[in-house]
């Protein structure tokens, strides 16, 4: 495939020189992410294909507009997987839009977030330099961190042009149980779950059911599905599941009303707000349908521990993410400024000071 990082640098160059603004794209299957995108368009998605994997030292490197089932169909080859089970939103979902949008799935606090997989990226800054941080082993970082510093900058701080990352074994088995309970009694439950030394690897509460994943060596998984199982029920179509709930395919995410992510402390009680709640993660992380004030759900979040942003819909013209102290907002500026001192990259996308 032909390289097209040097097209990539003179569309920088020039929109630098001329005072115009780019707008990253990929797959564009999160653009409804952070606030209303604005500038030319910058395209990152023919830039794709597996760079390097080697399966025995649990590392692969691919450009950052490769399709996730690229990357999961040559995992699966080799029994192994991305263990922070990225969002596939559509099939054009695309590795570096993944970081950049800083996503994973349902088995985030037991397997690790797309963050903590990074190993190392390549990026072009708004000046046009083609930079590498990090590398492709896992004690290679000395000063800053800069490769993590991209999981959820949404491209503010330069396009990704290449990622390197730590990729697991598939667990022998998967089991999911599920028990008919109220939010606070699975909350609760969630909670003494997550405590035991068990193969525990996503909780998950919705319509007044809980779903607990178990996944591991098969002795194990099928002693916990013993000691656990109690009033509950072992699903024959857990897996299913796990995959609608990743890229949001159940029925509670779909329609127009808005959508709101908390990420909070996974034993505080859930907000007093009347409505639809899905809760994931053990509890850290809770999704809410409904309109609301973002002041009001900032409250609310702060007080259980954590804070809010308004992933979908509502007005995206607005701050969409939650307020930032302002020695924080200064920090991201300095950032910001030393990557792209033209603010070239996707102006105000995370944040309208940015």
């Amino acid at each position: 495939m032909a390289d097209i990082v040097p097209l990539l640098q003179q569309q920088i160059l020039s929109a630098r020189d001329q005072g115009t603004k780019l707008n990253i794209i990929g797959g564009t299957s999160k653009a409804f992410m952070g606030r209303v995108a604005s500038g030319d368009p910058l395209n990152v998605g023919g830039h794709r294909g597996i760079v390097s994997y080697q399966p025995v030292e649990l590392v692969l490197t691919a450009r950052a507009g490769t399709p996730l089932i690229e990357l999961v169909a040559a995992l699966d080859e080799h029994d192994q997987m991305l263990s922070f089970e990225p969002p596939r939103f559509s099939a054009a979902s695309t590795l570096g839009g993944t970081l950049a949008c800083n996503q994973s799935g349902p088995g985030r606090p037991w397997w690790s977030s797309v963050r903590d997989q990074v190993l190392g990226v390549r990026l072009l800054n708004g000046r046009g330099e083609h930079l590498r941080f990090g590398g492709q082993v896992m004690k290679n970082v000395a000063g800053y961190d800069v490769s993590r510093l991209q999981a959820g900058a949404m491209g503010s701080l330069g396009l990704i042009t290449e990622v390197s990352l730590k990729v697991l074994p598939r667990p022998a088995v998967s089991c999911t149980l599920a028990f008919d309970l109220g939010l606070e009694d699975a909350l609760g439950l969630m909670n003494r779950r997550a405590a035991e030394p068990k193969p525990l690897s996503a909780a998950c509460w919705l319509d007044n059911r809980l779903y607990l994943r178990l996944s591991g060596a098969p002795a194990a998984v099928d002693a916990t599905v013993r000691q656990w199982l109690g009033q509950g029920e072992r699903l024959d179509d857990g897996d299913a599941f796990w995959v609608a709930l990743r890229d949001q395919k159940l029925a509670f995410f779909a329609g127009k009303a808005p959508l709101w992510r908390f990420s909070v402390n996974p034993t505080a009680a859930n907000p007093a707000l009347e409505g639809d709640w899905l809760i994931d993660w053990g509890g850290a992380q809770r999704w809410y349908r409904g309109d609301a004030s973002m002041a009001q759900m900032q409250a609310m979040a702060e007080a259980a521990g954590g804070q809010v942003s308004l992933f979908r819909g509502g007005d995206r013209q607005a701050e969409v993410m939650h307020h930032q102290p302002q020695a924080l907002q200064t920090l991201q500026q300095r950032l910001k400024q030393s990557f792209d001192p033209d603010g070239v990259f996707n102006p105000g996308r995370l944040y309208g000071w940015m």
